[in-house]
């Protein structure tokens, strides 16, 4: 794992008593990004409100200008006139894996090349689920991983596919998004090992529906592992993005680890995000959980051990370790081996900078094992990925002296990080 490191490390704020406070966190990524790209392959204006000032909020609206479609960011509202996709663009795919996953099928629908690059770590990250299925769909596909060409032609057969979507969801989900413009729609077929965080795929396949589109799910069919899109248009409409749970977690975490009570404002009431497993993990590890009519209140206890499968919510993986290291007991997580293919190898990178500081960490085929030592502060290499910097963040609530290397990197997600978590930690 290559270090991407800045050269003035962020000191990780230890509060001299329990932290407490309310805390409104940005829109949701995922909801944003599937939003944005339904507003480029609808027909008409559409408008999305709650827009994230994030990078990879603002990687998908390049991308959609790289298409040829005009995109209007005005504050956290996003305006795009969809439709007619165009050739000759290059997308910047940065670290974002739903710019990287989602865009290639529609760029099957411009009339010309489309070249797709990244960031240096994204070049190692999987793309054969998706790349694969639109060869065996029609397109025409130079290269493996990005950087990489896809020669559209204005649209795209479509039809049956079978992937091995084992190591993202996001491989059915960017197949999914752009099937109903395909001219047969879409049936994807999943072969493999269990899909990863399935109610991202329930995300996707809801706001299809709200678009106007016909989704047929395991659930609705009868069919395990296969989804099925129908042609037709995608409607042109209002979005309203609501606040991203996964990143509402480290707050929350924040009472949970020094015995304070933190309330996240605008929870919603029911939600697709896999993030809402936090509430579950956290009353586990012996937290207090409420929903209030402001928002959703953790009050933290004597923080335990725990043995979690977060198979479906794998994203929560960084801060359950990091509130593992600081628990009274051991903890196992399990699941988890496909986000070794994330924006780092988390299960290494974890295991490395939670063994620095003192914790014992083993990593297993799934996942870790996480015994609680004498912890002390040391450097935290966040390896630009911004779920290992708010974990090292995690970790320096107990620990005096914790350095993260990187703390920018947090903007792929939390617009001003530091200057959050410095408010409601003191």
């Amino acid at each position: 794992m290559r270090n991407h490191g800045c050269v003035q490390p962020w000191t990780a704020p230890t509060p001299t008593a329990p932290v407490r406070g309310t805390v409104s966190v940005p829109g949701s990524k995922s909801v944003t990004n599937r939003a944005l790209l339904l507003s480029g392959l609808a027909h008409g204006r559409s408008v999305v409100h709650g827009v994230p000032a994030t990078r990879d909020s603002a990687l998908m609206c390049g991308a959609l200008r790289s298409l040829g479609l005009t995109v209007l960011v005005e504050g956290d509202t996003v305006t795009i006139d969809g439709g007619t996709l165009r050739g000759g663009g290059t997308v910047d795919c940065g670290l974002a894996g739903t710019v990287m996953r989602f865009v290639p099928p529609a760029a099957t629908l411009a009339d010309g090349p489309v070249v797709f690059d990244g960031d240096p770590h994204a070049r190692e990250r999987p793309m054969a689920g998706v790349l694969d299925a639109l060869r065996a769909l029609g397109a025409v596909v130079d290269g493996d991983r990005l950087p990489f060409v896809l020669h559209g032609v204005g649209g795209l057969p479509g039809g049956d596919v079978t992937i091995d979507a084992s190591a993202s969801s996001q491989f059915v989900s960017g197949l999914l998004l752009s099937g109903a413009r395909f001219d047969k729609g879409l049936t994807v077929h999943h072969d493999g090992k269990p899909v990863p965080s399935l109610p991202h795929i329930d995300m996707t396949v809801a706001m299809l529906r709200e678009a106007g589109v016909t989704v047929a799910d395991p659930e609705s069919s009868g069919e395990p592992n296969t989804w099925r899109v129908e042609p037709g248009p995608i409607a042109a409409r209002t979005w309203a993005v609501e606040p991203d749970l996964s990143n509402a977690s480290v707050f929350l975490a924040a009472a949970a680890a020094t015995g304070g009570e933190v309330t996240v404002t605008g929870w919603p009431a029911e939600s697709t995000q896999p993030g809402t497993e936090i509430l579950e993990v956290l009353e586990r590890m012996g937290a207090a959980v409420e929903a209030r009519a402001e928002g959703m209140t953790v009050r933290g206890g004597d923080l335990h051990g725990i043995d979690v499968d977060l198979h479906e919510a794998s994203e929560l993986t960084p801060t359950v370790a990091a509130l593992a290291a600081l628990a009274d007991s051991p903890s196992v997580i399990r699941g988890v081996a496909h986000i070794r293919g994330h924006e780092t190898d988390r299960l290494a990178a974890l295991r490395a900078e939670l063994s620095a500081v003192g914790a014992q960490v083993e990593e297993t085929e799934d996942g870790l094992r996480i015994r609680p030592g004498t912890l002390a502060g040391a450097p935290w290499r966040a390896y630009a990925d911004h779920r290992m910097a708010t974990a090292g963040a995690i970790v320096g609530l107990r620990v005096p002296g914790v350095t993260v290397d990187d703390v920018d990197c947090t903007a792929k997600t939390i617009p001003d990080f530091p200057g959050r978590w410095a408010e409601l930690v003191g």
